[in-house]
């Protein structure tokens, strides 16, 4: 049910909004390709204006093979002379036309147009790229009209100069371009298999993982770093497209070399997911913690303090553990006379945790009414949650943090807490101290 709510709070707040689809080809390929068009399919029926630009590079490399013609790279770029740019061309619409297929399928209508003029790389090292190109303008208001009309644009990796020469242009650069140019709210990257694990990159210091061990998030500059701090996998973080990928981290660091790009354009949201795995989009998109890796230019999660309006949402979260007994039961009104206590943790403008702190008097507080959306405390909303409010006692001088718990000792434990008696609690919570529920009592010092 929460996942339900989820999907129509983001459907809600992006209607009428732009997001910008970067298919790498060998997804296109792929036995699931079908579904992913129908789930982008579904979000342009539902009012968000979809775009989308096809990779094409393993397509490309196909039709230079098939044609007994190769391509050089220069810098990571590939150069595409004059006499292979007939083949670049024939590759990149069908790359794009593969989308068209998969959005008739659907019901859905789209254009392949020719929205992006072009003008020449020129010379890189010494070298003459030739019918390399790069983005020049992007046409915003024939997309905007094509969008207006309820249908899909797809952008080939082909750029015309004003006197109609074709250029090879990079999909990931018109990716960034045209995301920019339209103001969309997200740009979305289907990888064929990209997926970022703690277990197998070097990350910064404190980046949050799922369950799982996937990365779910990270800013700017901390995926600046992380492109650095895995330089050695081949890639330097330039926005040029680079020699195909071939294996998974290659793919990744690709990928997230895309969207700092991206970021640095202006794109507050840039999610990287997997395109193997069905029903990614969806669930990355309409869910608070998705199914893949966001890079995000503004602060997307925040914890502040509580407010009024917020007590229905804390409400809604307490709900399932006060029905097991984990929490103890409060009403709105109860809520409502220690709003000072609490704070909620919030991704998007969405509650999605809350806790409390409350002093008892001789340099003690507890730590109470820790909500973090059940499973999803590995993501480090708890965490985050109990840590912030650590720092809250810190500066109103609290000595001493203790929790009541009857089933969360282990996860308080790994924070640091340590069991204590329960004579150890102030006076006051301990004459109300409930020894029929036989809470168990972890302090910490607060230095």
């Amino acid at each position: 049910m929460n996942l339900v709510r989820e999907a129509f709070l983001y459907q809600n707040r992006f209607n009428g909004q732009t997001m910008v689809f970067k298919v790498e080809f060998p997804v296109t390929e792929g036995a699931g390709f079908p579904y992913l068009m129908k789930d982008v399919g579904l979000l342009a029926a539902s009012g968000i204006r979809v775009v989308i630009v096809p990779g094409a590079a393993e397509c490309i490399d196909k039709a230079l093979e098939e044609h007994g013609k190769r391509a050089l790279f220069v810098r990571g770029e590939r150069r595409t002379t004059h006499d292979v740019i007939p083949y670049v061309e024939m590759a990149a619409f069908h790359a794009a036309t593969r989308f068209m297929t998969g959005l008739s399928a659907c019901r859905v209508d789209a254009v392949i147009g020719n929205f992006v003029r072009a003008r020449g790389r020129g010379v890189a090292d010494g070298v003459d790229m030739e019918a390399t190109g790069a983005v020049d303008k992007v046409f915003t208001e024939a997309i905007a009209r094509v969008l207006d009309f309820g249908m899909v644009p797809i952008l080939p990796c082909i750029g015309w100069s004003p006197v109609g020469k074709p250029y090879n242009v990079s999909s990931d650069e018109i990716a960034v371009a045209v995301s920019a140019a339209l103001g969309a709210v997200k740009l979305v990257i289907v990888t064929a298999g990209a997926a970022f694990y703690a277990r197998d990159f070097a990350a910064p210091e404190g980046v949050d993982c799922a369950e799982d061990g996937h990365i779910l998030h990270l800013g700017p500059k901390e995926a600046a770093l992380m492109l650095k701090m895995n330089a050695d996998e081949g890639t330097d973080g330039a926005l040029l497209s680079r020699r195909t990928p071939g294996t998974v981290k290659e793919r990744s660091l690709s990928a997230l070399s895309l969207a700092v790009a991206a970021s640095k354009a202006g794109v507050e949201r840039v999610h990287i997911v997997n395109g193997w795995e069905e029903g990614v989009v969806l669930r990355e998109l309409f869910s608070n913690f998705g199914a893949g890796t966001m890079v995000y230019a503004d602060e997307y999660e925040a914890i502040r303090t509580m407010r009024n309006s917020d007590i229905p949402d804390v409400l809604r979260l307490m709900e399932p553990l006060m029905r097991k007994g984990v929490l103890l039961r409060r009403s709105a009104e109860d809520i409502q006379e220690r709003k000072d206590d609490y704070v909620v943790f919030v991704i998007d403008g969405a509650v999605h945790g809350c806790a409390a702190l409350r002093e008892w008097g001789g340099g003690q507080a507890e730590i109470g009414a820790l909500v973090s959306g059940g499973e999803k405390v590995e993501a480090g909303v708890g965490r985050r949650l109990v840590q912030w409010l650590l720092e809250r006692a810190r500066r109103r001088g609290i000595k001493r943090v203790f929790v009541l718990t009857v089933s969360t000792q282990d996860w308080f434990e790994a924070l640091g807490f340590r069991e204590a008696a329960v004579e150890t609690l102030p006076e006051a919570k301990r004459k109300g101290y409930d020894g029929e529920r036989k809470s168990k009592v972890y302090a910490l010092d607060v230095v």
